[in-house]
């Protein structure tokens, strides 16, 4: 969070508090009670659970402290839904979600209706510039969940053998019409000049702390290219036996493409010989989107494919010293699409094609703390810090991001070998 102050007026972030709850019950009106039990691998977490846990957030960082005579809903439920604040309380292991069939879906609903209302009463009051500060952290926080409850059912829906769709295509949808893919958009490169640059967050605007403080970094001359890696480039890479050529691949990552049995990015099934690839609009034949970014593949995936192809992952700094200043725009949550889009549909007005959305991007760069960083006091100093460490840095959000959500310094991270999440790949040279 941000430590320059409030960076909103109380009422816009009270608009914000409201729109950003609603939009996370409306994520979830295509679920069945049974869809929102299941947590299908060890990164995923039931969507009942996120639910849960984004109103859990509220309840014990901001009403518990700022709202005088606030009442818990349940007595249990501040170490039940507690995810990972050791200092805060204890927790059940994140592996054991699942199996909380108790509290049940309506219950759930009604502890977000409680703390809801709680916070209605809190905004009437006026609350303090730390309150403030905190539910702008909390928002951004569930905002977080959003795109994690997405994923998370992506992978549920992929693991039924019924493989349902999590929505259908909708008006607002265009079809890929990539034919063949012989209409392939050339890979161009934009280049960059190099010097002392400043990274991290920078004005008033919220920010996490991870973000700052912001430093100079030196960079050197580099060029980026000017869309995503297509489903179709990563197919030439597959047919010329990149997931069994031992040379591409990081030590770590070979050994991850063994264990795992890796021949092709997460979500891609073949069947007499045809490719297909599972979206939250359900199974698109790969024919469909050749000219779509490659989704869903780990970063030692991301790194085989760029070492083949003779380039290279960029560096986050690299990645925001190029973005620095372009208008966050691409295809995010708030599109609709719900999947990566072909090439052709968003283009930057200075020639470069997503620099936001459809894919995270992953970087060469290992998530670390910047010159001076300093985690927040108390328990939330957990929300970022504690991770530093084996862990790998992403830039400019995905076709799940809420478009508020993302700004040209936001850091996510996973470990290497997660796949789970729409992450892809922009080459660098």
């Amino acid at each position: 969070m941000s430590t320059a102050g409030v960076s909103r007026p109380q009422p816009e972030i009270g608009h914000r508090f409201n729109e950003v709850r609603q939009r996370t019950l409306a994520l979830c009106e295509p679920l069945t009670p049974e869809d929102m039990m299941v947590q299908s691998c060890p990164e995923a977490s039931p969507a009942k659970w996120h639910l849960a846990h984004t109103t859990w957030f509220f309840e014990s960082f901001v009403l518990g402290e700022f709202l005088p005579g606030y009442r818990l809903f349940h007595e249990d439920f501040p170490w039940l839904f507690n995810s990972y604040y050791e200092s805060f309380s204890a927790f059940p292991e994140k592996r054991l979600r699942s199996s909380f069939s108790r509290p049940g879906l309506e219950e759930v609903l009604r502890y977000r209706a409680h703390v809801d209302a709680a916070m209605e009463r809190l905004f009437e009051r006026e609350p303090e510039p730390e309150a403030l500060r905190r539910i702008e952290l909390g928002v951004n926080h569930e905002e977080q969940h959003q795109e994690l409850l997405l994923t998370d059912i992506l992978n549920a829906f992929f693991t039924n053998p019924l493989r349902p769709k999590y929505r259908e295509q909708g008006s607002g949808v265009r079809d890929q019409k990539t034919g063949s893919g012989e209409q392939r958009i050339a890979l161009k490169f934009l280049e960059f000049e190099g010097g002392l640059k400043e990274a991290g967050h920078a004005g008033e605007g919220f920010c996490y702390d991870n973000e700052l403080p912001r430093h100079r970094v030196w960079l050197e001359p580099y060029k980026l290219a000017d869309r995503l890696v297509t489903c179709g480039e990563f197919a030439e890479f597959m047919a010329d036996g990149g997931y069994r050529r031992a040379e591409l691949w990081l030590s770590a990552g070979w050994d991850a493409v063994k264990a795992n049995g890796w021949r092709a990015p997460l979500y891609w099934t073949e069947k007499d010989g045809a490719w297909s690839v599972f979206t939250l609009r359900g199974e698109q034949p790969l024919e469909r989107l050749k000219a779509a970014p490659v989704s869903q593949i780990s970063f030692y995936e991301a790194d085989a494919y760029a070492r083949w192809a003779g380039h290279r992952l960029p560096t986050e700094f690299e990645w925001e010293a190029a973005v620095e200043g372009q208008t966050v725009e691409g295809n995010l949550l708030d599109s609709g699409r719900l999947m990566t889009a072909s090439t052709e549909l968003i283009q930057n007005e200075n020639g470069a094609k997503h620099w936001y959305g459809d894919c995270w991007v992953w970087t060469s760069s290992a998530y670390l703390g910047y010159p001076g960083f300093q985690p927040l006091a108390g328990a939330l100093g957990e929300y970022n810090g504690k991770f530093m460490s084996g862990q790998m840095v992403l830039r400019g959000g995905s076709c799940a991001t809420p478009a508020r959500h993302i700004r040209v310094s936001y850091r996510n991270f996973f470990a290497p070998e997660t796949r789970w999440q729409f992450s892809g790949i922009r080459l660098a040279s």
